[in-house]
């Protein structure tokens, strides 16, 4: 059984580049934008256990591929027109050589992005003071929590915290 507030994401990282994927799924709310790998909880699940299937099921990864994995922290997402989702976020790298396995994913297109670049991505607001903890000049700084509320697709409100 899923359960729908409950959700996972990891970025991983390979050399200076990052994998996202670009939501293709029509009626999805990320739509074209540029997430990290993940998805809902199913019951009973541990958020670690949730984002290794995730990552599994969508991009063909297994936790033997990755190294450097970590939970970073923990986003409250509001929204006007959404149900709130409270998403666990994770790191973890892969080989500078690394291919992705050849696969499709059903969710949108797999993408391999240069760090430097990933602010320019169609995402949400809020994701890029989320990139600033995980790639930028807090990124040592440990894990974090963030609540962002969104009006449509602004960002009216955020506040954040490490520890």
């Amino acid at each position: 059984m899923r359960v729908e507030n409950l959700t996972t994401l990891i970025y991983i990282t390979r050399d200076s580049d990052c994998l996202f994927i670009r939501k293709t799924r029509k009626g999805d709310m990320n739509l074209d934008k540029y997430l990290g790998i993940g998805g809902h909880f199913e019951s009973d699940e541990s958020p670690e256990e949730c984002v290794l299937r995730e990552l599994k099921e969508e991009s063909g990864i297994t936790s033997s591929m990755i190294g450097d994995f970590r939970y970073r922290g923990l986003i409250t997402f509001i929204s006007s027109e959404y149900p709130t989702e409270y998403m666990h976020v994770f790191t973890a790298s892969v080989a500078e050589n690394f291919e992705l396995p050849e696969r499709a994913c059903d969710e949108g297109e797999l993408c391999w992005v240069p760090l430097t670049d990933i602010n320019d991505l169609p995402i949400w607001e809020g994701d890029r003071i989320m990139f600033d903890y995980l790639f930028g000049g807090m990124k040592d700084s440990g894990v974090f929590t963030m609540k962002f509320r969104y009006e449509g697709d602004r960002l009216a409100f955020h506040e954040e915290n490490n520890w």
